[in-house]
């Protein structure tokens, strides 16, 4: 059993990239353009205003990112870091626990993206296809010579 799972796992990690990124694009799509159900109850957040209408940018940008797997690790640190200020700057200073204070997206989130940034985007990833061409051009070039490498 433990062998399948071990196979399974680039693959179910792939999913689990897939699935939060989509639902953080989601919540920067709600805020930004009104769908949904918009932002916080109906419309969208003011185009320039702190920290809403970045925050929700970066929930578009990055949550698009992460999902399709392109620049996953970088992404997923920025919306992890996005999503540590929205609970301790909004939510944290109503209250400690994230039942308590509304925080418990921000706090899953973040954590979830910290999750990636370490893990990388697992299988089906946009990354891949860069990685596995820049892994074949490598295979296909010759060592280098030592001793020219010296003499030059």
């Amino acid at each position: 059993m433990s062998i399948r799972l071990n196979q399974a796992q680039p693959y179910a990690l792939g999913l689990f990239r897939a699935v939060i990124g989509f639902l953080f694009a989601c919540h920067g799509a709600a805020s930004l353009f009104g769908v949904l159900g918009g932002s916080m109850g109906g419309g969208t957040v003011p185009a320039g205003t702190w920290p809403g209408w970045y925050a929700a940018v970066i929930q578009l940008v990055g949550g698009t990112l992460v999902a399709l797997g392109l620049g996953t690790r970088v992404a997923a640190l920025v919306a992890s870091g996005s999503m540590a200020y929205a609970y301790f700057k909004v939510h944290q200073p109503e209250s400690l626990f994230p039942l308590q204070n509304g925080g418990e997206a921000s706090a899953v989130f973040c954590w979830a993206f910290l999750l990636l940034v370490f893990t990388g985007p697992g299988a089906m990833a946009v990354d891949r296809l860069f990685s596995s061409r820049d892994d074949s051009v490598r295979r296909s070039e010759p060592a280098p010579d030592k001793a020219r490498a010296v003499s030059v």
